[in-house]
């Protein structure tokens, strides 16, 4: 078992980062300083940890450029993107911002003479997060802001291949004024450790986003505790075309959801279905938008799809695109000269547009993770939404139609936590991101972001005696 870190650029192959990787008895002492300064940080008021965690994103904020080079030579989405994820994160923490007054007051009870009762929302205590690598700033800012809004203390362990984000969030909220320890990294490179990590008995809630292998261990690591485990898992997110959609820009959208970030985001669209009378011109309106993209090094500001992020991913994905061609799947690709000669550095895959797929195939089954587009004819709305839910996962599920009660309706029958009509590969800040199934358990972001970090404590007051 080897707990270092040693963080390799897709895109150009060259070391990053090293770090010999924190043991556990290491982290027990982080572990330790993180509850001693829980016991004066919630006793800080909200104004001022509010006041806190805006300056730590004005600091952020002036940094963009160099954060966005840093996320691209880490992860290696394209330079032109890796901007907007500041951007958005600074939207999302404003939001977050916004409700925590709302979010974190006490709640009181039924007014009765002589009683003063109310519940209060008390943080927990020092949290783990965990988090990942494909957004860092994006997913970290979800249970971030709440878990230190809420008063509680954070150990950040960053993914092991952007763990330059977990030095920047750190130093820039030190800027800010975080008092010493309320915010501390580790780097962890092995799950062995982190199995023995969330089992300090000062860690009082893991926050995890990752796979769902990854969260099933984590439960299995934290079953002989009584704490909260938030999980963000993976996904296998479905989008249906019906016969009255604008094909044109359903593809184009579709296509999107597919491939951004070279399809490596928990709810980037994995499987089509398309109903048969336009599934031929469906398919040609994909192959028309797929031919403009352009694959190459993520540092050039034409480049809209970089590499994945791991050899070892990019022999997975291509191991679902020969396992569907082996079945009869048919590769439906489009001509595109910057998918024909990949760079020779880094873990690049082409985008593969897949047709004649059917669910016996592991790209219809599982999490690809990469920047396929298997496209699946159905004869019916029905067809449709009984192979959307045949899934082990839950996180979104799209429909495309001009006939919005239509899709309203078919979305109320589709088992994922979030539902769109006509967009997709969207969290937004004001509504719940909560996976089903195998895709998560707790919630992020929407009325509950707050839920996770803070623990209820009733308050029974009788005020005469006698």
């Amino acid at each position: 078992m080897s707990n270092q870190i040693r963080t390799i650029s897709p895109s150009s192959g060259k070391v990053l980062f090293e770090h010999p990787g924190a043991s556990v008895e290491e982290v027990g002492k982080i572990a330790q300083a993180s509850e001693d300064a829980f016991r004066t940080y919630k006793e800080l008021s909200l104004a001022q940890r509010k006041a806190i965690v805006v300056k730590a994103l004005g600091i952020i904020t002036a940094n963009k450029e160099t954060l966005a080079q840093e996320v691209s030579s880490q992860m290696g989405r394209p330079i032109s993107y890796t901007g907007g994820e500041i951007d958005t994160m600074r939207m999302r923490a404003e939001h977050l911002l916004e409700q925590a007054e709302d979010s974190l007051k006490s709640i009181p009870g039924k007014a009765q003479d002589g009683f003063r009762r109310y519940v209060k929302k008390e943080a927990v205590g020092p949290v783990l997060l965990a988090t990942a690598w494909n957004y860092p700033y994006l997913i970290t800012i979800n249970a971030l802001v709440p878990a230190l809004l809420a008063g509680n203390t954070v150990i950040l362990r960053p993914s092991p291949q952007t763990p330059l984000f977990g030095e920047r969030i750190i130093s820039y909220f030190q800027q800010a004024g975080l008092p010493q320890n309320v915010l501390q990294v580790v780097h962890v490179g092995a799950w062995e450790v982190l199995d023995e990590i969330v089992k300090i008995p000062q860690i009082k809630l893991v926050s995890f986003v990752g796979s769902t292998q990854g969260g099933i261990r984590l439960r299995q690591a934290t079953a002989g505790r009584i704490i909260p485990v938030n999980l963000e898992l993976g996904g296998n997110d479905p989008a249906y075309v019906r016969p009255d959609a604008d094909l044109a820009y359903t593809a184009g959208q579709v296509v999107d959801g597919a491939v951004f970030n070279s399809g490596q985001s928990c709810c980037s669209i994995e499987r089509v279905y398309v109903h048969a009378d336009v599934h031929d011109a469906f398919v040609t309106e994909v192959q028309k938008e797929l031919a403009t993209y352009k694959l190459g090094d993520p540092h050039d500001k034409a480049t809209t799809t970089g590499p994945v992020i791991s050899h070892q991913a990019a022999k997975n994905i291509q191991a679902h695109i020969d396992e569907a061609l082996s079945r009869g799947a048919v590769d439906s690709t489009p001509k595109n000269p910057t998918f024909d000669t990949l760079p020779s550095e880094g873990s690049f895959i082409a985008p593969r547009v897949l047709t004649n797929v059917s669910h016996d195939m592991r790209v219809m089954r599982e999490e690809t993770f990469g920047p396929v587009i298997p496209i699946m004819k159905v004869s019916s709305d029905d067809e449709a939404v009984s192979l959307m839910n045949d899934s082990d996962y839950g996180l979104t599920a799209s429909v495309w139609t001009k006939d919005i009660k239509a899709g309203e309706e078919l979305t109320e029958r589709i088992e994922a936590g979030t539902v769109f009509v006509n967009r997709c590969d969207y969290p937004s800040p004001d509504l719940a991101w909560i996976g089903w199934k195998n895709s998560g358990l707790g919630c992020s972001l929407g009325p509950q972001a707050f839920d996770a970090f803070y623990k209820l404590k009733s308050f029974h007051i009788r005020e005469t005696q006698g």
